[in-house]
């Protein structure tokens, strides 16, 4: 039996998503972020070093990684499904995504949640102007330039085909909803970029994602 270590607002809600979409069934193994820190638990460090999210156990078999995650349940149980032939220039595109996401999309968005901690967090008076000076710097000069210039690409992206890897919805969006999510939620993506609202309306559609929210609980990006 698959089971999903699972917690509250965070990438291991798109493993849900992933096996609601390839019928699956699984366990839930369910943690919560510390309310002041918005850490993850130390129970977690039991199943993974690291104490990190998502972690999935297969039998004897453990892996993180939302990316691995994926890849593993696909390569397992997928069955040639949400993924592109192999040799196209959709799984190329598929490939790219998948990595995309983690890779290059996440990190601006990272350094944004960090330097509103940092603007907003508790100081002794004669420090707090001087570290918010910084955090906004930081902000206006660099972190948002970057996430304007992600969103602005995707929305080009998503003018090249419905989903990211092409006509057929796959993995890859699975994984793209994370960052996407996130960008809504704090980042500034709203209907000035119609493709990149669309995308996010689509998958929130799907019976699929529907379901994992039902089993996954409450999932504060969406508010």
């Amino acid at each position: 039996m698959i089971t999903v270590h699972h917690l509250n607002n965070s990438r291991s809600q798109r493993v849900l998503w992933l096996l609601e979409e390839l019928g699956l069934e699984y366990e839930i193994v369910r943690y919560q972020r510390d309310a002041k820190t918005m850490l993850a638990p130390p129970e977690l460090r039991a199943i993974h070093a690291l104490g990190k999210s998502p972690v999935i156990t297969d039998g004897e078999v453990m892996v993180a990684e939302s990316g691995a995650v994926i890849e593993y349940l696909l390569e397992t149980y997928g069955q040639g499904r949400l993924v592109p032939a192999a040799g196209t220039a959709d799984k190329r595109r598929y490939t790219y995504f998948l990595h995309y996401a983690e890779g290059s999309l996440m990190s601006p968005l990272l350094m944004k949640l960090v330097f509103d901690r940092v603007e907003s967090s508790p100081a002794p008076f004669f420090v707090k102007p001087i570290a918010r000076a910084i955090a906004q710097k930081v902000k206006s000069s660099y972190i948002q330039p970057q996430i304007r210039q992600h969103l602005d690409y995707l929305e080009g992206e998503l003018g090249k085909s419905e989903w990211f890897a092409g006509s057929e919805f796959t993995a890859a969006d699975i994984q793209m909803s994370f960052p996407l999510e996130a960008a809504s939620a704090r980042a500034g993506l709203s209907g000035s970029r119609p493709k990149l609202t669309a995308f996010l309306q689509r998958i929130h559609a799907r019976p699929a994602f529907q379901r994992a929210l039902e089993r996954g609980g409450p999932y504060e990006l969406l508010k």
